[in-house]
């Protein structure tokens, strides 16, 4: 997951509201959205690699997390757990958000660079382990985006994310999926003057700056919508691409609670 757009209880319908984009080499294997066979109430794709997931949703609870890699080149290590599995644990554990990211927290060099949100409901806490984090956050009413640095990083596609989906907001109940669906395949680069600078070649920040990146070896994977009401009844959608940016399915799977 390489952005994400995040509407937490900033609207009267819909309290909840997810729009990210999942970005990673083709190669790396994985499964598209679906309930897990081991556990039904939870729909999420999963990284066949290293089996933990990057976006998930467990129904019967209201309970949702969303994760990105801290991009710096210069600190990664090897032998460290796979940062996936912070959403995995979450989405089958009992521990509330305000918990679970103290957990997290307490053991954050057990993992290369990662943000991570978990909530329950509109309910939701950050937490992050590199310099730009200062421990555990509680989230307040509000929208936010996130990217591959801290959360609300002004780079030019997370402010394009956050402006394109504020404008989206919709005026009722009703939730029309493809105007969202059409902001996440935005692949608008910026100029290189406002380019971030994060220890990668000049190529791969242009590669990487916008929404949507397409390129033979590394992209988007998937966009997934996950929109839930004040009961927590809703949808998640998930749309999958190729190599070339070309959709491939699409699944609405709709949320009930329990």
């Amino acid at each position: 997951m390489c952005i994400a757009y995040l509407s937490l209880g900033a609207h009267p319908h819909w309290p909840v509201f997810i729009a990210a984009n999942r970005d990673e080499f083709h190669e790396r294997a994985a499964l598209t959205a679906r309930p897990w066979p081991e556990a039904p109430e939870v729909i999420a794709g999963r990284d066949l690699t290293a089996g933990g997931t990057w976006l998930g949703l467990s129904r019967s609870q209201q309970r949702w997390a969303l994760l990105t890699n801290f991009r710096d080149p210069g600190a990664q290590r090897d032998g460290l757990e796979s940062r996936g599995h912070l959403v995995s644990h979450f989405l089958q554990n009992d521990a509330s958000p305000e918990e679970y990211t103290k957990y997290i927290h307490s053991r954050a060099n057990h993992y290369n660079g990662f943000n991570l949100i978990v909530g329950q409901g509109a309910h939701a806490w950050y937490v992050g382990n590199h310099a730009a984090s200062t421990g555990p956050v509680a989230l307040a009413a509000g929208r936010y985006a996130l990217s591959n640095h801290a959360l609300d990083t002004p780079w030019p596609k997370v402010e394009r994310l956050r402006s394109r989906l504020d404008a989206l907001t919709p005026a009722g109940r009703e939730l029309e999926l493809e105007p969202i669906y059409e902001t996440l395949r935005d692949g608008v680069q910026p100029e290189d003057h406002a380019l971030p600078s994060t220890g990668l070649s000049l190529e791969m920040e242009r590669l990487l700056s916008s929404i949507f990146i397409v390129s033979p070896a590394y992209g988007t994977r998937c966009s997934t919508i996950i929109a839930l009401d004040a009961d927590g009844k809703g949808i998640f959608s998930e749309t999958t691409y190729d190599t070339t940016g070309t959709p491939v399915e699409r699944h609405d799977w709709p949320v009930l609670p329990a």
